[in-house]
């Protein structure tokens, strides 16, 4: 189903990225008869109609538009000698103009303060109100964008696409599981459900693009954190190990001060035991009882589809190492800083050096063997836990327990985000959709892209739900059944 004209002007207008353009362009003797709000339109049309990022395509999609509308966009222009159709040598012409004055002088793998601002503007544009405030947790990822260009010959560094550099990207397809490509990575952050809360629409509501010889994780950043200071709250932030393995303050801890939460996999080397904090045991993102069992503090997160006997038992052991966490006694200050108490005297436990605690009942974990030279965290009362400690791993969530792995699954948002723009049925963003080198005219087709897809999404999404409550309220109530029983009495009654 195609978008509607007059939705596509709407989103452009209300997003403000068509005159924070027009700014920006040169202007010359004789006025330009294409102008960027036209061009806007021009391109999100192609890409509506499953046709490749090439200007040929905009100039067919405009000049295809009935003749009120293109007098209107001024794709029919009046000139002197009559009207006059717009050539694609215009089309081409502000793109490059476009492209130019969104890009940088001085091209170093990350898109210019401009172009990530029409981005955002043309994303955010695009999510109806109502949707935006149904949930403030975005999924985040990313993935790879092959350029047209073809990479520098062995020995050399010159292409048609300096700002391309080699990457790697995961196949699942026969044969090796990971390749490499030459091009750009591509993070966008969708909008998920939150933990308790309605079924949203997955609308990518953040991207950005850079190079590959960039951190993809460390370019998001700055993305999502000029989301607070716009005004728009952050919730959950979920993502995989790629993102929570970066050093803290590459990723958790800028995420945390603009008031996100995170929800994420860690990776396999920053699970388990990582020190200690007066003589407590950091692991997982959490603070541990000096003699928690090893076993509890190595376990890790279920396989994908594990059967229902190993997840019972799982999550049983991440119940009994939930015990033996350090509870918080209070929450963080200004500073980051918080305080935190043994889980004998929170009665999760029970231990010999905390008597009150043995009067607990027996069904809770119990210390056989105290430490000898007990640390402070098992002789005061509290102790300090600074904003340092476990500031990469800490999240919302015990890991790997029952409610951090239903909060994370939230995750495949972002996958089905890029597999509908990956589809070859739909628009394909593979080698040769874009002919065009360079980040800028690139970012430029992908924010459209993005645009038009959360539109193709929201009628789905809509009738989706309107069918779900036709049928909850279509649905007959429930039968009472009666459990019929046999009893001795009408067992005796009836005849040998």
């Amino acid at each position: 189903m195609s978008i509607p004209l007059t939705v596509i002007e709407d989103i452009i207008d209300a997003s403000g990225a068509a005159p924070r353009i027009e700014a920006l362009l040169p202007r010359g003797v004789r006025c330009r008869q294409l102008t960027a709000r036209t061009l806007l339109t021009g391109m999100m049309l192609t890409l509506d109609d499953s046709r490749p990022a090439q200007l040929t395509r905009v100039h067919a999609a405009l000049t295809s538009l009935p003749a009120a509308d293109q007098e209107r966009l001024g794709v029919i222009a009046r000139w002197q000698t009559g009207p006059h159709q717009l050539t694609y040598r215009q089309v081409e012409h502000t793109f490059r103009l476009a492209a130019a004055a969104l890009g940088k002088d001085e091209p170093d793998g990350a898109p210019s303060t401009g172009l990530q601002a029409t981005s955002d503007q043309l994303l955010e544009a695009s999510i109806p109100p109502e949707h935006a405030q149904l949930t403030s947790a975005l999924a985040a990822d990313w993935t790879d964008v092959e350029t047209w260009s073809r990479p520098p010959r062995h020995g050399s560094t010159s292409c048609a696409d300096p700002e391309a550099a080699w990457g790697h990207r995961t196949s699942n397809l026969p044969g090796p599981r990971g390749e490499m490509f030459f091009g750009y990575y591509l993070s966008a952050a969708v909008m998920v459900a939150e933990e308790h809360g309605p079924a949203v629409p997955e609308l990518a509501r953040r991207m950005t693009l850079c190079s590959c010889a960039l951190d993809p994780a460390r370019a998001l950043v700055p993305v999502l954190t000029a989301m607070s200071a716009a005004g728009i709250a952050l919730g959950d932030i979920i993502g995989d190990s790629g993102y929570a393995h970066r050093d803290a303050a590459a990723w958790a801890i800028p995420l945390r001060n603009a008031g996100a939460q995170l929800v994420q996999d860690l990776h396999p080397h920053d699970r388990g035991p990582r020190g200690t904090h007066h003589g407590a045991i950091i692991a997982n993102g959490n603070l541990y009882c000096p003699q928690t069992p090893s076993t509890l503090l190595q376990l890790g997160p279920l396989p994908p589809g594990a059967p229902a006997d190993d997840i019972a038992s799982h999550d049983q052991q991440a119940a009994e190492l939930a015990r033996h966490k350090l509870g918080r006694h209070t929450t963080d200050d200004a500073d980051g800083y918080h305080r935190v108490t043994c889980p004998a005297v929170t009665g999760k436990i029970r231990c010999p050096l905390r008597p009150a605690s043995m009067t607990l009942t027996r069904d809770r974990p119990e210390i056989l063997e105290p430490p000898e030279h007990p640390p402070a965290c098992c002789t005061q009362q509290t102790i300090t836990v600074s904003p340092d400690i476990a500031a990469k791993t800490r999240q919302k969530h015990d890991y790997p327990s029952p409610e951090h792995r239903r909060s994370y699954a939230r995750r495949t948002g972002s996958e089905r985000t890029f597999s509908t723009i990956k589809d070859p049925a739909t628009t394909t963003i593979a080698r040769g959709w874009c002919r065009l080198t360079g980040l800028a005219p690139l970012a430029l087709w992908l924010t459209c892209l993005l645009t038009v897809r959360n539109q193709r999404i929201l009628p789905a999404f809509d009738a989706r739900q309107a069918s779900n409550t036709r049928r909850a309220a279509a649905r007959p109530p429930p039968r009472k059944r009666t459990r019929r029983r046999t009893t001795l009495d009408s067992l005796a009654a009836k005849p040998p």
